[in-house]
C-alpha cells in the first residue's frame, strides 16, 4: 500500500494548482512549482515530495535544473526520460526569457548591458563556451556565434572562424564573450595572450575588438573597462 499522500489528498490551502489560482504563483514554493511541470509523483511519493527530492541534490536549490546532467536527473527515483526533459527545457526556457528582456538595452560601450544578455546564457555552463557578438558600423547589434566548447578548463580559439563569421555578418565591431565554470570571471595567462592575439588580428582585417568579457556566476572581468583594449 502507497504511504505517501497523493496532492489531492493534501487540505486545499496545500494543493499547488489551487493556490496558483487564488493567490498567484508567487505564493508558491519552489517545490509547489515544480510539481506544477513534473504533474504527477510516482511511487517514491507525490508530485511535490518528488520535486523535494530535485531541490535536496547538489545545490540544494533551483539550480540543480540548470547543473544537474539529463543522467543525473533520470537517476532520480520517479524522474524518468520524460520528466528529466521536460525539467531541463523550463532551465533553457529561463535562460532565454532573461536574454529576452535584457535584448533592447544592449550597447555595445556598456560592458555591464553586454555582460547582463550573456549571464543567464553561460553562468551555468559546466564547460567554457567562446562566443563572439557582432555590431554594425552604428554600434548595434547584429546576432552572435558560438566559436568553440572547450573542456572544463581551457577553450580553444580560433581566430580565423571569428573572422570568418564576422565577415558573414559584415561586422565591423566584435566583443568575444566566454565564461569561466569556476565562477571566477579573472583573465587567466591564455586568455590575455588570445585576446591580444585576436586584437591585432582585426587590426590588420579592419574589425575592431571592442572588449573581451569574461563571465563568472554573477560578477564579469571587462578588459574594456580595465584598460586592456583601447
Amino acid at each position: 500500500m502507497n504511504q505517501y499522500p497523493k496532492v489531492k489528498d493534501l487540505p486545499m490551502s496545500e494543493r499547488p494548482y489551487e493556490k496558483f489560482e487564488h493567490y498567484g504563483p508567487a505564493a508558491l514554493s519552489d517545490a509547489e512549482l515544480l510539481a506544477v511541470i513534473l504533474r504527477f509523483g510516482g511511487a517514491s511519493g507525490s508530485s511535490i515530495q518528488l520535486a523535494q527530492s530535485i531541490l535536496m541534490e547538489r545545490n540544494q536549490n533551483l539550480l540543480n535544473l540548470f547543473d544537474l546532467s539529463l543522467e543525473e536527473l533520470q537517476s532520480l527515483p520517479g524522474i524518468g526520460k520524460v520528466k528529466s526533459i521536460q525539467l531541463k527545457c523550463v532551465a533553457e526556457l529561463t535562460k532565454r526569457i532573461v536574454k529576452s528582456k535584457r535584448k533592447d538595452p544592449l550597447c555595445m560601450t556598456d560592458a555591464a548591458t553586454v555582460a547582463a544578455y550573456y549571464m543567464e546564457q553561460l553562468r551555468h555552463e559546466q564547460q567554457e563556451q567562446l562566443i563572439v557578438a557582432m555590431f554594425n558600423t552604428k554600434c548595434d547589434w547584429i546576432g552572435d556565434a558560438i566559436i568553440s566548447v572547450g573542456s572544463v578548463n581551457t577553450s580553444f580559439v580560433s581566430p580565423r572562424e571569428i573572422f570568418l563569421k564576422a565577415f558573414e555578418k559584415k561586422a565591423v565591431y566584435l566583443i568575444l564573450l566566454h565564461n569561466h565554470p569556476s565562477g571566477n570571471p579573472t583573465p587567466s595567462k591564455e586568455d590575455m595572450i588570445a585576446t591580444e592575439k585576436i586584437a591585432k588580428g582585426g587590426e590588420l582585417l579592419g574589425i575592431d575588438l571592442a572588449d573581451h568579457i569574461i563571465i563568472g556566476d554573477n560578477q564579469y572581468f571587462s578588459f574594456r573597462e580595465r584598460g586592456l583594449l583601447t
